[in-house]
This record gives C-alpha cells, structure tokens and sequence, in this order.
C-alpha cells in the first residue's frame, strides 16, 4: 500500500507533463516548420504572446471557441508576416528580426493585457474567458473515464493518466504527425525542404523560394500563436503578466532537441513539461526554498545542456536546414 501514493503522484505529473508540454509542442512545430523553409525566426516567444493576447481578448470579449482559436492563429501567423516580410522581401537579418519581434510582441501584449483588465476591474468584474471557451480545455475524463467507486485501483489510476488529455492536446499531437507526413510524403513538403536545404537550386528548378518561405512563416506562426493561447487557457483563462514567461525559448531550443522532427517533438515536448511541472509535485519538507529553485531552473539546465550536446554532436543527418538563418539574393545564384 505504501506504493500507491507513489504511483498516483506519478500519474498525476504524467497528466501534468502532457498539459505543460502541449504549448511547447505548438512552439516547437511552428519553428519546425519555419526553419525547414530556411527561415530561422527567433521571435517564437512574441508570437506565443500575441497568439495569447488575441485569443484572450476575442475569448472575453466575444465568447466564441471559433473566433478565439481563429484570433490565436491569425495573431501568430501576423507576427510571422511581419519577420517574413522584412527577412524574405526587405533581406533584414534574421537573428536581429526574430530578438526584434519577441521584444515587441513581450512588450505590447502585456500592455494590451494590463489594458485589458483594468477595464474589467473599472467594470466591475474580471476579465477572464468565457465558458465556452474553456469548454475545449476542459478534460476528457467524463468520456474517457472508466467508472470506479475505488480510487485505488488500476481504474483510477486510469483516471488520473487521462485527466492530462484535452482537444488542444490531441491537435498538437495529431499537427506533428501530420508535419512528419507533409515534410516526407508530400511534393509540397519536399519542395519546401529543398527551399531549406538549397534555395539557389531550388529556384533554378522553378520552385518559388520567397512563397515557399513565407507560406511556411504563416502557418508557423499560426501554430505557435495557438500555444500562446494554450497558455492562457492552462492558467485558468486570466491574463497574467509575463504569462509566456521563456516557454517561447524552450520551444526554440526543442527544435533542436528534437532534431527538426516533428515526431521527437512530441516526447520531447512532454518531457521539458514535465520538467516545467516538477516543483509542483515534489515537495521537500527540509530546505524547500532552495529544492523549489532548483526544479524551476531545472528545464532551462537542461536547455544549456542539449545545446551544448547537440554542438557537439555534429551530425548531418541530424543538422539545421543548411539555408537556415540566411537571406536568399536571387541574382547571386
């Protein structure tokens, strides 16, 4: 019997590995799909933002689950079009643009957020998002669920797995295996590889390299925004400040970890959550200012440490697009 707690509180980090790491997984797909047209766009935490802002205030404001899941995209596939434009059309620097657009997006969303509740306050009430809209964060546990008048057992333990899962989960899920599929099986998804690997040569075989790029900026984006808005929903649909809080960083660092698979994004996703999620499950009665320190830092320890693994580890199966992070000039080709 001594195992029991042990095991529920195993679950209950598992469920909590698979809530945290979904938005990590949206970031890191988004990048994924960015980089591999060639693009290296480091704004990923300022798309989470405005992703997060637009589908918090299209989910107050308005009520609709559509509406604010189409905002969140829309919203992060914008920010997307503003680095495209000035990387792809204006051949702006890559690095310097993305570091542009967190700073931006950081800033005026939590403006717009502050903006936000001080009018809910003035009103009278809080702005938070509507029912409806949590509705979809909600857990599956009722349809999932295999019912159980006793907690300890295989039942319950059941119970506890799946309480991580929701429909944003399993989109996340069902985008990677769909992206793995896209950049393997596709014409499209090969042309756009070639975008990354060999613009020259892929312009010389009529492949149009700034559509393919800021196609795939767009829709990047998209996903990203939707993990901002995950964010949001994950911390009971309030805006907070500094509410993306690195979450954009680590999924940048993801896509490395993952090696530029959409399928390792998934357990890799998952793990850095569970990461995220560990000081709230282990508690140490001696010393736990310091033990809670730890386990906060501890995912972005073990960032440092995959980028220094996978430095060194150089392998060109496992490499960046080789175009990634450099402008296209056509008439150089």
């Amino acid at each position: 019997m001594n195992d029991i707690p042990v095991l529920f509180t195993l679950t209950a980090l598992i469920a909590a590995a698979v809530k945290a790491g979904a938005p990590l997984l949206f970031g890191t797909l988004g990048e994924i799909l960015t980089e591999k047209s060639g693009s290296l766009n480091l704004g990923v935490e300022g798309m989470m933002y405005m992703g997060a802002i637009a589908g918090f205030a299209c989910g107050y404001y308005t009520g609709s689950i559509a509406l604010t899941i189409l905002c969140a995209f829309l919203s992060g596939a914008l920010g997307a079009l503003i680095y495209a434009f000035l990387t792809v059309t204006l051949k702006a620097d890559q690095n310097v643009t993305g570091l542009t657009l967190t700073i931006f997006g950081t800033g005026i969303c939590n403006m717009f957020g502050a903006l936000i509740n001080n009018a809910a306050k003035e009103a009278g009430s809080i702005a938070v998002l509507s029912g409806h809209v949590m509705k979809i964060y909600a857990d599956f546990s009722n349809a999932l669920a295999i019912p159980t008048g006793n907690e300890i057992s295989l039942a319950g333990y059941w119970d506890k797995l799946i309480s991580g899962i929701n429909p944003l989960v399993v989109a996340a899920v069902a985008a990677a295996f769909l992206l793995a599929f896209f950049f393997n099986r596709t014409r499209t998804g090969l042309n756009l590889r070639a975008v990354g690997e060999n613009p020259a040569t892929a312009d010389a075989m009529g492949i149009s390299v700034p559509k393919y790029r800021y196609i795939a900026a767009c829709v990047g984006g998209g996903l990203v925004g939707l993990g901002g808005l995950y964010i949001i929903m994950s911390v009971g649909g309030k805006w907070e400040y500094d509410i993306i809080s690195g979450q954009g960083w680590l999924a940048v660092a993801l896509v490395i970890f993952s090696t530029w698979n959409p399928k390792k994004a998934i357990w890799g996703s998952f793990l850095f959550g569970a990461l995220l999620r560990l000081y709230l499950h282990f508690k140490f009665k001696s010393m736990p200012g310091a033990y809670e320190a730890f386990l906060v830092m501890l995912p972005y320890v073990v960032t440092i440490l995959v980028l220094i693994v996978t430095s060194v580890r150089q392998s060109r199966e496992h490499a960046q697009p080789k175009s990634c992070g450099l402008n296209y000039f056509r008439e150089e080709r």
